[in-house]
């Protein structure tokens, strides 16, 4: 794919001598299956008929395997208010549970289809967006836990079942509730609250009911949750994981899937979370839990360096970032990888454009990730080099791609270095394409060369490559 031309002024691909292996593949280690880290919150915006931005092809051709319905509520093209989360689905909670009447499932159905219609599977998120004004409208504990828990269960059968003229649709996965734990523990935001207005022990009680309900409804489907807020350094929000954990193995609440969420500037700092939350689940009996963060992004701070954080989040900064926490965070025991956000309108979105929805650098580290999952088959990629990460697969039958790339956060770095990857027994006249990011290439077409199965890739500070071999 070429989407930006320029002369390529000094040969990035060159043939390797005597050069040390930065990176080594190593086709004859079969890792398993290639892991799903290139899921997304959110689909693609598709033109109405009213407007000529449309990004709907172009998110189709990236291949996202799943896209989580959390803040949908946010972006008009899918519904607005109108879509995803419980209040706007069941607006009047004093109405009955059984009648159809009195669901709206229209907008959301729209966006669901738009969803699937790109190949991307839905991850339902049952709850409440963010709720930062003054007024709150669905975020505090429900006055009848039970009934919540059974407008789930329609909205479920709606999708999965056709009750209420819906759909018999393979969804998946259902989380119950977004970041309960966000306020917890500070003062100012619990006279506020953004996500849970009760206290931690009132949504443990809410998620027991929900949880056990759910799974008595439909034992075949994942029921998870509960989307645990959290950054890089922050511990005091896994002191309260450590509690709803607790709580829940002692009062024996399966847990199919554990969702959590981490924003950083280090993509080894994300790795590193991977660990540990799967250290904590384990503790607590929930060895067969999946582990799965989906919210994250490159955050530097939230209050004096946000505004440099959203900005680096749609640039080559953020696009390198994803690409090494795709590469680092897959030699980890997580289970899926989902980037916020996909939807062009939002700021945290660094895969289109605000303006024009055209592809930018954060597209790329998707697009070529969709292509090792074609492949299939992850083989053993390593690397010593702190800057420098990789993730190999195969397809088995003589295609190999290595995804290479090279992330610092510190500014101050902006030399060039070269990075030699060495895949083992890789013939001499093998076929190869190259596809590099920086700050001169789009995702743009050049020239690779191998001899003695070492390659040699000059890459930028914050940059990545995808390499094709045949």
């Amino acid at each position: 794919m070429k989407t930006r031309t320029t002369t390529f002024l000094l040969a990035s691909v060159l043939v390797a001598s005597t050069a040390m292996a930065d990176v080594v593949v190593k086709p004859s280690k079969v890792v398993g299956p290639v892991k799903i880290m290139n899921a997304v919150n959110n689909g693609p915006d598709k033109s109405n008929g009213d407007q000529v931005r449309d990004n709907f092809q172009t998110f189709k051709d990236c291949d996202i395997p799943y896209g989580r319905t959390h803040d949908s509520n946010h972006n008009s093209n899918y519904g607005a208010p109108h879509t995803v989360d419980i209040t706007a689905i069941f607006p009047d909670f004093s109405k009955n549970v059984n009648d159809p009447a009195s669901y709206d499932f229209t907008f959301t159905d729209e966006y669901l289809a738009t969803m699937q219609e790109a190949g991307t599977k839905v991850f339902y998120r049952l709850g409440q967006s963010i709720e930062h004004g003054s007024k709150k409208y669905g975020i505090m504990p429900p006055p009848d836990y039970k009934k919540w828990a059974q407008i789930c269960e329609h909205i479920i059968r709606h999708y999965t079942e056709g009750w209420a003229d819906g759909y018999k649709w393979d969804i998946e996965y259902w989380e119950i509730w977004n970041e309960p734990d966000l306020d917890a523990d500070n003062e100012a935001w619990k006279r506020n609250p953004r996500t849970w207005g009760g206290s931690p022990e009132e949504f443990f009680k809410f998620y027991e009911i929900a949880a056990n309900h759910l799974k008595k409804c439909f034992p075949k489907l994942k029921i998870g949750g509960p989307a645990l807020a959290g950054e890089e350094n922050h511990v005091d929000r896994y002191a309260w994981a450590e509690d709803f954990l607790a709580y829940m193995s002692e009062h024996k609440v399966g847990i199919d899937f554990f969702t959590w969420h981490v924003y950083s500037t280090t993509p080894q700092g994300m790795a590193n979370k991977c660990f540990e939350i799967r250290q904590m689940l384990d503790k607590h009996g929930y060895t067969k839990t999946e582990s799965i963060l989906n919210e994250w992004n490159y955050v530097r701070g939230w209050t004096d360096e946000y505004q440099y954080s959203v900005m680096a989040m749609n640039n080559l900064i953020g696009a390198s970032f994803v690409a090494s926490a795709f590469n680092l965070c897959n030699k980890t025991p997580l289970d899926m990888l989902m980037y916020y956000d996909a939807r062009a309108f939002c700021s945290f979105n660094g895969m289109f454009d605000y303006y024009t929805f055209a592809p930018k650098e954060g597209y790329y580290p998707f697009y070529a990730w969709a292509k090792l999952r074609r492949l299939g088959t992850e083989i053993e990629a390593t690397s010593d080099d702190e800057e420098i990460s990789a993730t190999a697969a195969t397809d088995g039958k003589g295609k190999t791609a290595v995804f290479v790339s090279r992330f610092t956060p510190d500014n101050n770095i902006v030399a060039s270095k070269w990075v030699n990857v060495k895949v083992e027994g890789l013939p001499g006249d093998a076929e190869l394409i190259g596809h590099i990011t920086d700050s001169n290439h789009l995702y743009t077409e050049i020239p690779v060369h191998i001899k003695d199965g070492m390659i040699r890739v000059n890459m930028e500070p914050r940059s990545f490559i995808m390499i094709e071999i045949r």
